[in-house]
């Protein structure tokens, strides 16, 4: 008789060998780790939303200096000086609205900064009131007659040709209670992000805002797609045809200061910032994402946003004149704009939602 040790060990062999035979014969699906956009979260939202937030902060607090000092000391000097810091401070602020979400939408930040066009009837009627002018009533009211445009307005006026002896006292007060609301209320913006939003952004995935990396990455696509369509079919488009297809000049945002130009290039530059993630430092963004799907499409959407912001660059004299006198170079760059468009709704959307 066989020892029972032994035929026990024969079996158990006999097992084994078939589940091996049977392992090596199945196809098993490889597990593939799931890649993490952590690094491109973090240097979008630290480098490029932080950094243009804390600049736009930065560069109000100095609007105010200037606009301060202008009221105190009023030359030519400190006029052509508050001028410039509005222009400055303008800068951060459309480069930002690639991501008009969170806290800027929430709080009701960008209607109360940059509310167009200006309430020229509220306004005139609160200059010639004896109401007490100062931050706390900027606040408080409508915001048609705060924010960039309505210090712009204060600065330019209509026409864009305000003299040095054209201001009264009543312009002045209102001109320091407006900016001063304006640096408060980008400060608020600037704190929001870094205090809690960023880290929102950052941690997406595990928070109920951003269920998840590609839920973030999405919301990124689709503001700089809200932008690029906002300047081509209605900066661009409503002074340019607004009247039954012929210039509408009342239409133009910028138009007291003619800064439009300088506005829309700095709206596609906010698409390249956080497309690049890019602003004063260098880092991971959307791009790395899309080259490494196609890089050809990277190159093309990278030459398209220089296209379009050289196009604009390139528009004779001001955008006021230019809709009237240089509509074919008007058009040329809008349809440079609007292939930015079509290439972030045709192609760098679907990538981003496909990962």
């Amino acid at each position: 008789m066989k020892n029972y040790n032994s035929l026990a060990k024969i079996a158990f062999l006999t097992v084994l060998s078939i589940q091996l035979i049977s392992c090596e014969d199945d196809d098993p699906t490889p597990v593939v780790a799931e890649i993490s956009y952590s690094e491109h979260l973090k240097n979008i939202t630290d480098n490029v939303i932080v950094e243009t937030y804390t600049d736009l902060a930065n560069k109000a607090g100095i609007l105010l200096n200037e606009v301060t000092d202008f009221k105190a000391n009023r030359t030519v000097s400190n006029y052509d000086e508050a001028k410039q810091a509005w222009r400055d401070s303008r800068a951060p602020w459309e480069q930002s609205e690639g991501f008009l979400f969170g806290p800027v939408d929430t709080d009701g930040v960008d209607p109360a900064i940059d509310a167009w066009p200006v309430n020229e009837v509220d306004l005139n009627n609160v200059l010639a009131s004896s109401d007490v002018l100062n931050e706390s009533y900027i606040e408080s009211a409508i915001d048609e007659i705060k924010g960039f445009h309505t210090i712009e307005y204060l600065l330019w006026s209509v026409d864009g040709n305000k003299q040095l002896e054209d201001f009264t006292d009543r312009e002045f007060d209102y001109l320091i209670a407006a900016t001063e609301n304006l640096k408060n209320r980008t400060q608020q913006l600037a704190d929001a992000w870094t205090s809690s939003y960023a880290n929102i952004l950052k941690t997406a995935g595990n928070n109920s805002v951003f269920v998840s990396q590609k839920s973030a990455l999405e919301t990124l696509v689709a503001g700089l797609i809200a932008i690029a369509d906002e300047v081509g079919t209605g900066k661009i488009e409503d002074p340019l045809n607004g009247n039954s297809g012929s210039a509408d000049q009342t239409k133009e945002e910028s138009r007291f200061s003619h800064n439009s130009k300088t506005d829309f290039s700095n709206n596609i530059k906010s698409i390249s910032n956080i497309y690049n993630g890019t602003y004063f430092v260098d880092g991971k963004g959307l791009s790395d994402i899309i080259k490494v799907d196609n890089s050809d499409l990277d190159a093309e959407f990278n030459q398209a946003l220089i296209d379009a912001i050289q196009a604009i660059d390139n528009i004779p004299g001001t955008f006021t004149t230019a809709i009237v006198s240089n509509r074919a170079q008007v058009t040329n760059a809008q349809n440079k704009v609007l292939a930015v468009l079509d290439l972030l709704e045709s192609q760098i959307a679907p990538v981003i939602k496909k990962i």
